[in-house]
């Protein structure tokens, strides 16, 4: 086991290679390793030569080389970076480390964890994609390896490539890599199946004996004869992409028709077209096969023109047609930006540099990635989202300009429109799909045109996220979300902390939070204020933080308002102002003509929002009163409601609302009303009928108690307001079969 097959690799593509220095790469690696050996036996230098050899293969430069014969060694050995740098410079020594980095990630593993590694993998690999180059083809001779260590070991290395390394190949365009790698995690995962299927094929192998050839030498005929010199070269699925199509469409292996497909290479674009005419006048074309991925390339820069014909012996063959720098592109994804086309690029600067490698489309897909990480404080929803993205195919749209716009197989509207800009998604109201009014959440198809109409007064709906796909329409959401929620969690600290403050008879300002804020676990005033609008932070502890002297005249004053009630200032600060509290709280449960100053007008609640009136059933019209629910926001209840009775004993949460309703606001809120009705046919149809009649809704309805006689039935009613509601009860109380009609509000 020698470097010389490895010097002499690299010298057929990059001839001025500095030979000694992938030697000495070699020699330090070999003793570095000393008599260290791998699961299977063989000496630890095997496997640092096999990856160096797998990235001399995609002819990638020669620091990257011998940073593959180094991968191991700060990790492994007692062999430091210092040492690297000084011997083969700095470059090679960042790539070491960076992989070294990487190696230490377990992406199998809880959750939190598993995102937090997965955010430091997309970080190391955007400053340097040669750091993930390295790793792919580490963990590849890994792969070709797994037979050795433990099935323990195994599986959790297979889960790993099979979730985040293989797809992650695919989207670097590296389509061979990711059909390796998911290969030999599939064999590790589901023995039995992939045993199974590769006998099955290997049988139609000997059962389709000379049939490919057929056809490989029938299309080398018909193009030479059309004037193409011209490659033909044919594939068979590997066993993994044949079982996920299987069992994707729910047919059986005999149903496939592209186990085997057919490339033909040619020399231009021009005759990728011509290539496509003269194939289907040639043979019948199979609808629908048709995809043009030169015109649309694939978001991994992939670029091809796929079809379908009915060939020679009546077969199904799919054709893939390209030319010499495509198939490159294809073969080798990301890497093919650094293959050495003469010897004017070998010194290509690495990717930290201006160069091509970082201007291709895989690459920004990973910068824009790892702008949304950055963007973004929740690794695991960023996790979630990346892998929607891995996974998906994509369509392509268009926008009215014609701008090209490529999605995830299953996005909508919103998702096109955060893509063209955050703003637009932020603002979108609807859609115009192909000139035609659509919802928001439609299914976008290949060579839709998609209008994107917006207001300023729109703001991204929480529900949105429900149909969503793409990471950023995810992300850009619930950061929007979370802003809107923690403004209104800001209005009700400002209000309850005011409240709190004139208790003790002062003024309330930020500058004096901002004065106490080393007596906070926050960075800022305005987390305080938003920490007690969300009830995580009693107004109490504000006042003592603020004013810890407060003296024991303040106290005895506010104790003789409490009629009599004993309380010393022993008792504490808290105890003092819940006793205080039940003297001057200002609800209009309380007070009848409360603060205007001191109310929080509401509009009503929105899905994903601060403020909730569905729980008490409020409605506009009645007198309404909040409560501060921790971590969740307000819950809105009528003053009249029972469930008030619960929060007696803690008038910290207690918080004075009004509404504030546009009176063209046609926003429905939800009622209940309990209806006693005569058990007899056509009952709940004449009920029903009245509702209609009367413009409400009705949104569920349930049988209580259900009697020879009589019927009790629940009704929760989307109504405008508390007229609109009595108008409804009065019209059910008219009609002869209902005996009574009560509302509930619990």
């Amino acid at each position: 086991m020698n470097d010389t097959a490895l010097v002499d690799q690299v010298s057929t593509y990059s001839p001025n290679v500095n030979k000694e220095r992938l030697e000495l790469a070699f020699q330090f690696a070999k003793k570095s390793h000393g008599s260290q050996k791998r699961a299977s036996g063989e000496p630890y230098i095997s496997h640092p030569l096999e990856v160096a050899e797998i990235l001399a293969d995609l002819k990638l430069d020669e620091d990257t080389v011998i940073a593959a014969l180094l991968h191991d060694t700060i990790e492994d050995t007692p062999a430091t970076r210092e040492e690297i740098d000084k011997l083969f410079g700095e470059d090679v020594g960042a790539l070491v480390e960076g992989v070294t980095k990487l190696g230490k990630l377990n992406l199998i593993t809880k959750k939190a964890e598993q995102a937090e590694n997965f955010r430091k993998l997309l970080i190391a690999i955007s400053s340097d994609v040669r750091v993930l180059l390295i790793k792919m083809a580490d963990r590849l001779h890994n792969m070709r390896t797994l037979e050795y260590v433990k099935p323990s070991t195994r599986k959790r290395i297979s889960e790993e490539t099979m979730d985040i390394y293989a797809p992650l190949a695919g989207r670097m365009g590296m389509q061979w890599l990711r059909d390796e790698l998911e290969e030999h995690s599939y064999r590790w995962l589901n023995e039995e199946a992939y045993f199974t299927l590769t006998q099955k094929l290997s049988e139609m192998r000997k059962k389709n004996k000379g049939l490919i050839q057929e056809i490989e030498e029938e299309l080398r005929t018909k193009l030479k004869e059309s004037g193409y010199n011209a490659e033909v070269s044919h594939r068979e699925k590997r066993p993994y992409s044949i079982w996920r199509k299987m069992d994707h469409k729910q047919i059986s292996l005999e149903q496939l028709s592209d186990i085997y497909g057919f490339r033909v290479i040619v020399k231009s674009v021009d005759e990728c077209y011509r290539v496509v005419g003269m194939a289907h006048t040639t043979w019948r074309a199979v609808p629908g096969r048709f995809k043009d991925y030169i015109s649309n390339p694939k978001q991994n820069d992939y670029r091809s023109i796929h079809t379908s014909i009915v060939g020679p012996r009546y077969q199904r063959v799919e054709l893939q047609i390209r030319t010499r720098e495509m198939h490159r592109v294809a073969e080798y994804g990301i890497a093919a930006h650094a293959l050495y086309k003469d010897d004017s690029l070998a010194q290509t600067p690495p990717l930290t540099s201006q160069n091509k490698m970082a201007s291709s489309s895989a690459y920004q897909w990973l910068r824009r990635l790892v702008d949304q990480l950055l963007e973004g404080d929740n690794p695991e929803e960023f996790l979630e989202h990346t892998r929607l993205e891995l996974f998906h195919d994509q369509v392509f749209c268009f926008t009215p300009r014609g701008s090209l716009i490529a999605l995830p197989r299953g996005a909508c509207a919103v998702d096109f429109a955060y893509a063209v800009h955050t703003d637009i998604g932020n603002k979108c109201v609807g859609s115009k799909i192909n000139g035609r009014n659509m919802p928001l959440r439609t299914i976008l198809r290949n060579g839709d045109e998609v209008q994107i109409l917006t207001s300023d007064a729109q703001t991204p709906q929480p529900s949105w996220e429900r149909f969503v796909i793409t990471g950023k329409a995810r992300s850009s959401i619930r950061r929007a979300t979370k802003e809107t929620r923690r403004n209104q969690y800001y209005e009700i600290g400002e209000m309850v902390l005011a409240r709190a403050f004139q208790r003790i008879e002062k003024v309330f300002e930020v500058s004096k939070i901002e004065s106490s804020l080393h007596r906070f676990p926050h960075t800022n005033a305005n987390d305080v204020i938003v920490a007690v609008g969300r009830g995580e932070l009693p107004s109490s502890d504000v006042l003592s933080a603020v004013y810890p002297d407060i003296t024991q005249e303040v106290v005895q004053r506010r104790h003789a308002a409490t009629e009599g009630t004993k309380l010393t200032p022993e008792d504490g600060w808290f105890n003092f102002a819940k006793v205080v509290g039940l003297k001057f709280r200002l609800t209009p449960k309380s007070s009848k003509n409360p603060d205007p100053l001191q109310s929080l007008p509401i509009r009503g609640h929105r899905d994903g929002f601060a403020v909730d009136y569905t729980v008490g059933h409020a409605l506009p019209g009645d007198r309404i009163v909040g409560i501060v629910m921790p971590g969740e926001g307000i819950n809105i209840y009528p003053i009249q409601s029972p469930l008030l009775e619960e929060f007696d004993d803690e008038l910290d949460r207690w918080v004075d609302v009004t509404w504030d309703i546009d009176e063209n606001d046609q926003t429905r809120f939800m009622s209940r009303i309990m209806v006693s009705a005569v058990n007899e046919p056509g009952c709940l149809a004449q009920i029903a009928q009245l509702v209609g009649d009367a413009n409400g809704n009705i949104h569920n309805l349930k049988m209580i108690v259900k009697g020879v006689d009589y019927t009790e039935m629940q009704i929760d009613l989307e109504v405008w307001d508390l007229k609109h509601l009595t108008e409804i009860i009065a019209g059910l109380k008219g009609l002869s079969v209902v005996s009574k009609v009560d509302r509930i509000l619990t």
